[in-house]
């Protein structure tokens, strides 16, 4: 990336290469491969859990109560695991830069595998209280926020700079093999034995922790240049994201929308109850998004984009605000689904241009910090979001929220292109 599309504050570090040895491609890397596979099974056992979780949920708080007022339950499991998040995830960002990576990761997977064990339990018993439910969805919310930072600043470890964008791109690719194949699967379990769904989340957590313990390369960051204290760590962290503009602007532009625009809490409500598709039909609508961005990560992958980067992410966002609310107005199944999937397109080309612009301009020594505020930013959307959308359900109901969502994320495109210029013209990605 030219110098003179970052707009950076003058006291910003210089941002030391990262080892240029190694295959331009991740692929011919033992422990990428692993690290890959390790993300496969982790996303694809989170997005199944998250599927019957939210359905179970839903079922539970239907048997007493109308629409709109279910909802605000489904909001609640995503605040229950975002307030983890925003109390651990910067501290666990400070950690990833001073303890062992690889076995931060892989202990947080194993804390997450527990928790697949509770809702198993739970859902063996018959009639799990919904308390219950909320409480293990919130030390799964914890288990996040130490697994976030300390595995994206683990990546550029294991590949050298070379290899890393398409790096980032085949993690998006593990990442939506999980998303598409995960809530398509969930809603199929779901539909004949939520438990079962539990158990095999269960089974795919423990493999994804055997991939990351068979990872030779070592986790430990590089040496700080000066010794600080945790929480001077962490106001380092915070003060680089502050004046590094072009991050500032790439992880709050993120927020903003996802929080705005997300649809992922209004599916099972358009699934059981607008579109009247069931289970089965709920699994298909959260796979489509899935399927789009996986089909662009795939592509990314193979062409990855290495001119106009702050043009080509501006346009996406752009274009999933334009299709969460196509997905708010369609009252027929192809057409929300096909929203979706060029929704999910949009996203994938705004994800992976965000984190090459925020790994490039990242020193390795604070790669855990500013991963740990990109992840709390992208948590806040995704978790925070849903207890957003649960309360404009409530106010607007379900095609409302949509509609006011997807226009939102158009505002805020407009918003940030004109705030933050250094974004909007950054070019090369490599």
């Amino acid at each position: 990336m030219s110098t003179e599309t970052l707009d950076t504050a003058p006291a910003a570090p210089p941002v030391p290469p990262l080892p240029p040895d190694g295959p331009a491609s991740p692929w011919g890397i033992r422990d990428f491969r692993l690290l890959w596979f390790g993300r496969v099974v982790a996303v694809l056992a989170i997005q199944i859990q998250s599927s019957a979780l939210l359905w179970q949920v839903y079922e539970i708080a239907r048997r007493d109560h109308p629409i709109e007022q279910a909802s605000l339950y489904l909001g609640l499991v995503g605040l229950c695991q975002f307030l983890p998040l925003l109390a651990f995830t910067l501290p666990a960002g400070a950690m990833a830069d001073r303890r062992d990576r690889k076995r931060t990761v892989w202990i947080s997977i194993l804390v997450e595998a527990a928790c697949a064990g509770s809702f198993l339990a739970m859902a063996l018993h018959g009639a799990p209280p919904l308390w219950g439910l909320l409480a293990v969805a919130a030390v799964f919310g914890a288990a996040r926020a130490f697994l976030a930072p300390a595995s994206q600043a683990f990546l550029p470890m294991v590949v050298g700079r070379k290899a890393l964008p398409p790096a980032i791109a085949a993690q998006s690719i593990a990442f939506q093999t999980g998303a598409i194949a995960g809530p398509a699967l969930g809603g199929v379990i779901v539909g004949v034995n939520v438990p079962l769904a539990y158990a095999v989340s269960l089974g795919m957590f423990l493999m994804g922790v055997a991939a990351f313990i068979l990872i030779r390369t070592g986790g430990k960051p590089a040496p700080q240049p000066n010794a600080l204290s945790p929480v001077e760590s962490v106001k380092e962290g915070l003060a680089y994201v502050w004046k590094t503009k072009i991050v500032l602007g790439a992880i709050s532009l993120d927020l903003v929308v996802v929080l705005l625009a997300g649809v992922a809490l209004l599916t099972p409500i358009f699934a059981r109850d607008i579109l009247h598709v069931g289970p089965q039909g709920f699994g298909l609508l959260r796979a489509a998004f899935g399927v789009g961005a996986m089909v662009m990560a795939i592509y990314l992958s193979r062409y990855p984009i290495v001119r106009h980067g702050g043009t080509w992410m501006f346009a996406a966002v752009a274009v999933f605000g334009a299709c969460t609310i196509t997905f708010g107005l369609s009252r027929v199944v192809w057409l929300s689904g096909l929203a979706l999937f060029i929704g999910g397109a949009a996203d994938m080309i705004s994800v992976n241009v965000r984190q090459t612009l925020i790994q490039l301009a990242t020193p390795d020594h604070m790669r855990g910090r500013v991963s740990s505020v990109s992840m709390l930013f992208i948590g806040a959307s995704n978790e925070l979001g849903e207890a957003y959308s649960g309360l404009m359900v409530r106010l607007l109901g379900a095609v409302g929220a949509a509609v006011f969502g997807g226009c939102g994320a158009l505002a805020a495109t407009g918003a940030w292109s004109w705030m933050f210029p250094g974004l909007r013209k950054a070019d090369r990605l490599s």
